[in-house]
């Protein structure tokens, strides 16, 4: 691209800006490109007027969370330190050998069990609550969880356990002959269906990671390491205000892999430059992948990249709600396939699933996999990434991740056409 045609695309996007809004006072209009020549020095927080979860939206989700349990004969859900943890109760905690458990029961109040020398720090950190059942060092934890399900009129009923709950917790309260359950149905059926206030995070994190992949793409140089790249992607996602970044970095072959090579890598003329990133927003996570061509691209990378961002659009026209997740997977297939690609997972084509669930966590339940037939609804948010690989030679993968409505799917950040201008823009705030 000449100067003059950044410099028109660069006015381009100031022309589409908007007015300030309250969740994101620095982000661009709906719809409006991200300019395509920003310098470094003009990177600003643009997450500062993100608002917090409240106390009474987590109050709101226990209650649902309670009127499922009880649909699901369960007596309570418990709950190790982890993003469920955070998404009912607000409460970070790190996990250890030390139990650290919030138990929120089908009828009554939450109640938090923890070790007797760390009760004061887990009252600092309830927003709400104050039933704290402390253990000394030489007692059994899980007779306090026992306990709790006593006083609140549950002790009859199983007590549900989200899937990352380590066996430790599985025979301590198998050993207090409280029985257990899968909990996955109460948990999902909160987590998996984000509201207005948790897709405007989610949409600010997403703007966040956009940005800063249009400042790497415009330093980008020649005998970088993905070292250098990760460094600059994980500078400028901070300066925009995203929290717990992640970054990484393929050039050239190692881009026909998904999670890359050991193999030494620099940047020269015509490497593809593949990465995958994201970050945070009060708690909430993006997930964009880009793919650039470091000079000129080749007829072949002009080729494969334009039928991956096909892909993309094959995939967003399959997810229609009231279909089946692993519909999008199989249309997404199909296509390939109809152009030689693949079959099935085989490469060069599409070697993993086109997308998976994303919130709190940077995978979550549902994918985008075949075989996956849980019906799409509104609130589900899912990556859209139909990669192609082709070892030996390079990879293609445009991430973008969309969250579904009463009408069908809406963009978080809108893909790029065209390998020329590989960024994107940001889309309209979920309202």
């Amino acid at each position: 691209m000449s100067s003059q045609q950044s410099k028109r695309a660069f006015l381009k996007g100031l022309g589409g800006a908007a007015a300030i809004t309250a969740l994101a006072p620095s982000l661009p209009a709906a719809g409006s490109a991200i300019a395509t020549r920003q310098p470094a020095g003009g990177l600003q927080n643009i997450a500062s007027g993100a608002l917090p979860i409240s106390a009474a939206e987590r109050k709101a989700r226990i209650a649902k969370a309670q009127q499922l349990l009880r649909q699901q004969g369960l007596g309570a859900l418990l709950l190790e330190p982890g993003s469920s943890m955070m998404y009912f109760t607000g409460i970070r905690w790190g996990r250890s050998e030390r139990l650290t458990a919030v138990v929120i029961p089908a009828e009554g109040e939450m109640a938090v069990v923890t070790p007797f020398f760390e009760e004061p720090r887990a009252r600092e950190r309830m927003s709400f609550g104050d039933d704290v059942r402390p253990w000394h060092e030489h007692e059994d934890p899980f007779l306090r969880v026992k306990q709790i399900m006593a006083d609140r009129g549950v002790a009859d009923k199983p007590i549900g356990l989200e899937d990352s709950v380590r066996y430790f917790v599985v025979e301590g309260l198998k050993a207090q002959n409280v029985a257990i359950a899968n909990g996955r149905a109460v948990v999902d059926g909160c987590r998996m269906f984000k509201s207005t206030h948790e897709l405007q995070l989610m949409h600010t994190a997403n703007a966040v990671t956009l940005g800063a992949y249009n400042h790497v793409w415009n330093t980008l140089e020649a005998g970088m390491t993905p070292a250098d790249i990760n460094a600059l992607m994980r500078g400028a996602q901070a300066k925009l205000g995203g929290k717990g970044i992640w970054t990484m970095a393929l050039l050239a072959e190692a881009s026909a892999y998904p999670h890359g090579t050991g193999a030494p890598q620099s940047l020269k003329n015509g490497d593809v430059v593949l990465m995958d990133c994201g970050c945070n927003v009060e708690g909430y996570q993006s997930d964009i992948s880009r793919t650039f061509v470091f000079g000129d691209a080749s007829k072949r990378q002009r080729e494969v990249w334009q039928t991956m961002r096909r892909g993309q659009d094959v995939a967003f026209a399959a997810a229609k709600v009231g279909a089946p997740a692993g519909a999008v997977d199989d249309a997404v297939r199909a296509y390939y396939e109809s152009l030689g690609y693949g079959p099935d997972y085989k490469t060069p084509g599409l070697s993993h699933r086109t997308g998976h669930g994303i919130g709190m966590d940077g995978h979550e339940r549902v994918n985008f996999v075949r075989g996956e037939t849980t019906p799409l609804a509104p609130g589900m948010c899912f990556s859209n990434e139909p990669g192609i690989y082709i070892y030996g030679e390079f990879g293609i993968r445009l991430e973008d991740c969309l969250y579904m409505t009463e009408e069908g799917p809406a963009w978080f950040t809108e893909p790029p056409s065209s390998i020329d201008e590989p960024i994107g823009r940001v889309a309209a705030v979920p309202r």
